[in-house]
C-alpha cells in the first residue's frame, strides 16, 4: 500500500536542506505522498530508504514510452480512477494498423496520412501518434518488409508490432531496437521467445491474454523472465468487455495495489463499420486505453477521437490557457481595431477565428484571467478596468496606433466602458458585440 507523508518522512534525512525544492523535508514528503513530487529530487536520502520509498512512491500503472524523440507518446503513469479525483496524466496513443499484405502503395499512402495527420486544437498539436504493423499474411519475411518500409519512410513514428510468431517478431525488430517500439503477440504459447526479443530490442512486451486470469499469469511470468516495461490486453473486443475489463484492471492496480496488472492498457477497436468503430474507440479512450488501435484514418473519425481524448486528458482544475500579450491578426496598421478577451483558450481561438473570418485584419489583447471566460473572470474580480488599463498602458500598444485610440471590449461587460476610459486617458472605449459570432459584421461595418 502506499505510504502517508509521515510514514515517507521518517525515512528522509530530516535536514531540512530545501535542495528539493521544498521548504522542509515534511513539505516534501507530503509532496511524495499525493505523487507531485519524485523521489530523485532528494539528493540526500540513503540508500535503504530509497529503495523502500522507490516502489511505494511508484505509480500504480507503471510509466512506458512509446517510440523516441519528439513524436514519442508517455504512456502510462495514473493515479485515480476519476479525473476529477486528481487528473488524468498520459493521453492515450493513437495508432493505426498496416497489413503486412498491403501493396507498397497502399502502405505509403498510409504512412504519408499519419505523417499528415497533426492539426491544431485550441493551441494543442493533435495527431495520430503510431502505426501498428499487423503480420496478416503469417510469413515473417513480408511482415519484415513492411516493418523496413515503415522504418525508412517513417523513421519518426512509433511502431507496434503484432505478430504472435518469435521468427517474424526477430525479423522486424532488428529495424526497431532501441526505438520504443512495442511487440504485441506475447500469448501462453510463445510468451518466452517473445519476451527474449523484446529484451534484446529494448522493445515493450504485448501481453496478448485471452481473459483477466489469463493476463494476470502472463505478465507475472513476463517479469520472472526480466521484462519490466509491458503493455496489456485482456482479449476485450466489443464496446461492453473493454469497460468491464479495463474498469477491473484500473480498479486493481490503483485501489488493491495489483502489481500484475499495473500496466498500460492496449486495445484494438477496429470494425469494418467506421462509425462503429469510432464507438468502440471512444468508449477505450474514455474507459482507461493507454493505445487505442484503429482500422483507417478518416478525417472526420480523428477530429471526432482527438477532441474526445484532449477533453478527458485535460485537467479539470486547471483551464487551458494562452499567454497573455497582443496577438496580430493578419496585418494590422494603425488604424486596424483594437479589442481585448481573456486568455481562456477556448475564449481566446473562437475569438481570433471570428476575427479572421471577417477578413478584417486587427490586433487582439489577451489578458491573464487565470485561463477564465469573459463573464466567469468579470464576476470573479479578474478582468477589472484597473487590470485592463495596466495591461493597455504596459503593453506598448500606445506607440502602434494611429491618432484616435480605442479599444473594443466585450458586449458582456459593457459596464466595464466608463471606468476604463477614466483610466486610459485619450483612450475610446467601444462596446463590441456579446457573442463572437457576431464580430464579422461588427468589423466589417466598421470598414465599410
Amino acid at each position: 500500500m502506499a505510504l502517508t507523508g509521515v510514514e515517507i518522512f521518517k525515512l528522509l534525512p530530516k535536514t531540512n536542506c530545501k535542495k528539493c525544492g521544498q521548504p522542509t523535508c515534511l513539505a516534501f514528503a507530503m509532496k511524495l505522498a499525493q505523487r507531485q513530487a519524485s523521489l530523485d529530487q532528494c539528493p540526500d536520502v540513503s540508500a535503504e530508504a530509497k529503495q523502500k520509498l522507490g516502489e511505494a512512491s511508484a505509480p500504480p500503472i507503471r510509466p512506458i514510452k512509446l517510440g523516441t524523440g519528439d513524436r514519442a507518446v508517455k504512456m502510462g503513469e495514473e493515479t485515480v480512477l476519476f479525473r476529477h479525483e486528481k487528473k488524468f496524466v498520459n493521453p492515450c496513443a493513437l495508432a493505426v494498423a498496416m497489413k503486412d499484405t498491403a501493396s507498397g502503395a497502399d502502405a505509403q499512402k498510409l504512412i504519408d496520412a499519419v505523417l499528415g495527420s497533426e492539426i491544431d486544437r485550441v493551441g494543442q498539436k493533435l495527431r495520430i501518434d503510431a502505426i501498428a504493423i499487423t503480420n496478416d499474411s503469417g510469413d515473417p519475411g513480408k511482415f519484415e518488409a513492411m516493418a523496413k518500409l515503415v522504418a525508412e519512410k517513417a523513421p519518426a513514428v512509433a511502431v507496434i508490432l503484432s505478430t504472435t510468431s518469435p521468427d517474424a517478431a526477430e525479423a522486424a525488430l532488428k529495424h526497431f531496437s532501441n526505438k520504443g517500439a512495442v511487440l504485441y503477440g506475447a500469448n501462453a504459447s510463445n510468451l518466452d521467445a517473445m519476451a527474449a526479443w523484446a529484451k534484446a530490442a529494448k522493445a515493450t512486451l504485448g501481453i496478448a491474454a485471452a481473459s483477466l486470469d489469463e493476463l494476470s499469469d502472463l505478465t507475472e511470468k513476463a517479469k520472472a523472465a526480466g521484462v519490466e516495461d509491458m503493455v496489456i490486453d485482456s482479449g476485450a473486443r466489443k464496446a461492453g468487455e473493454i469497460i468491464r475489463d479495463n474498469t477491473l484492471i484500473r480498479r486493481a492496480a490503483i485501489k488493491k495495489n495489483v502489481k500484475s496488472v499495473g500496466y498500460p492498457v492496449i486495445t484494438f477497436a477496429m470494425r469494418d463499420d467506421n462509425m462503429l468503430e469510432t464507438l468502440v474507440a471512444s468508449a477505450a479512450i474514455a474507459k482507461y486505453s493507454s493505445i487505442v488501435v484503429l482500422s483507417s484514418m478518416e478525417k472526420w473519425k480523428d477530429l471526432a477521437l482527438f477532441s474526445l481524448r484532449q477533453n478527458i486528458y485535460t485537467d479539470p482544475q486547471v483551464p487551458m490557457q494562452v499567454e497573455q500579450k497582443i496577438y496580430k491578426i493578419g496585418e494590422p496598421g494603425p488604424e486596424a481595431p483594437f479589442m481585448i478577451t481573456t486568455n481562456f483558450s477556448l475564449t481566446y481561438f473562437i475569438v481570433s477565428g471570428e476575427i479572421e473570418n471577417s477578413k478584417v485584419p486587427a490586433r487582439l489583447a489577451v489578458l491573464d484571467s487565470e485561463g477564465l471566460s469573459v463573464l466567469t473572470a468579470w464576476a470573479a474580480g479578474k478582468f477589472t478596468a484597473s487590470k485592463i488599463a495596466q495591461f493597455i498602458k504596459e503593453s506598448g500598444i500606445e506607440g502602434e496606433l494611429g491618432g484616435t485610440k480605442e479599444l473594443i471590449i466585450p458586449g458582456y461587460v459593457a459596464i466595464l466602458s466608463g471606468s476604463i476610459e477614466d483610466k486610459l486617458e485619450g483612450w475610446k472605449i467601444t462596446v463590441g458585440p456579446r457573442e463572437a459570432n457576431g464580430l464579422p459584421a461588427f468589423l466589417k461595418s466598421r470598414v465599410a
